[in-house]
């Protein structure tokens, strides 16, 4: 039976999906569209509902309502075709601690039913690519943090998804550890493969999302690029520090819109942090005669769009516990 609806463009096309537990609504009527070879962040605080999403969309759980494509298959229909397209690296690991990154590697080839050549084969040029050939004889339990969540990707990898679902990938994860994994996920995108990634750090979206959706209380707060959402938040503005007390008062006078600090001599001007608009405060600081000792720029980023659309009281880039 053919349940292909989708165009062959989108990879994920949902929409109205709702999922409640009880009398408590988790996912409210989402709609969610995701390009094909392309990453895909959703964000949200705790609570809001992306790992649910990610449950759903990858046929863990099933969704109270809505029209649901993965893959080219509609999930009520061909949930088989949906498994068979995407892979899912969860917030916890699935490695086996007790048996070596090999060993965990060959049994994902078992479950895909791959023959035993063939999944030797795969093994090997993933241990390889994902820089664990050393290790793979080791018991995963000696495994670092970033090792284990590169060999947790590779064993995804044995079935050759088209999608995969990576809910908060880097969590747990050291700075250097975090680059090597986006790395990753960048060399998987560029080989055609779309990644649906939930993540707890905002700098992670920023660096990696084609788009962004953000979630909260199981609504879908905005969407859009990196740069779009930052749009939507006021709060742009250009800071003037001043060494002379002198010079701050007669900038102070002039720029009469302007935040005033005394103690640290500086002002701060609304502004949307454009080429033009610094061209033209700088020509008029030039033609009043006024010379500030530092001009710093500040353009709202997605902490700023976080907070705003999601009212969290997390601190930005800080772990947020994840649903449960």
């Amino acid at each position: 039976m053919t349940t292909t609806t989708t165009p062959s463009s989108l990879a994920i096309a949902a929409t109205g999906m709702r999922k409640a537990y009880g009398d408590k609504t988790v996912l409210d009527g989402i709609d969610l569209t995701v390009p094909a070879g392309t990453v895909f962040a959703l964000l949200g605080p705790n609570g809001a509902g992306k790992t649910t999403a990610v449950k759903i969309l990858s046929t863990l759980i099933t969704a109270d309502a809505g029209a649901l494509n993965v893959g080219g298959h509609d999930i009520a229909t061909s949930p088989d075709g949906v498994r068979a397209a995407v892979g899912v690296t969860g917030q916890f690991s699935a490695v086996d601690g007790l048996i070596t990154g090999e060993e965990n590697m060959l049994l994902m080839a078992d479950l895909h039913h791959l023959p035993k050549r063939e999944g030797r084969r795969v093994t090997a040029e993933l241990l390889q690519r994902f820089d664990l050939t050393e290790a793979a004889k080791k018991p995963a339990a000696t495994f670092s943090g970033g090792m284990k969540r590169r060999l947790d990707i590779a064993m995804t990898l044995v079935g050759s998804p088209r999608i995969i679902f990576l809910d908060e990938p880097t969590t747990g994860l050291d700075p250097r550890s975090r680059h090597n994994m986006w790395a990753i996920i960048r060399e998987l995108v560029s080989g055609g493969v779309t990644v649906f990634l939930t993540t707890q750090y905002l700098e992670e979206a920023d660096e990696l999302a084609h788009r962004i959706a953000v979630l909260s209380s199981g609504r879908i707060a905005a969407e859009g690029t990196a740069e779009e959402l930052k749009r939507l938040i006021p709060g742009g503005h250009v800071r003037l520090r001043f060494t002379d007390p002198e010079a701050y008062r007669s900038a102070a006078a002039l720029l009469r819109e302007a935040a005033r600090n005394e103690r640290t001599l500086s002002l701060q001007i609304p502004s949307d942090g454009t080429q033009r608009e610094l061209r033209s405060l700088l020509d008029w600081l030039d033609s009043a005669g006024v010379e500030a000792d530092e001009l710093t720029v500040h353009t709202p980023d997605l902490d700023d769009v976080f907070f705003a659309l999601t009212g969290s009281t997390h601190l930005p880039n800080q772990p947020m516990e994840s649903l449960r």
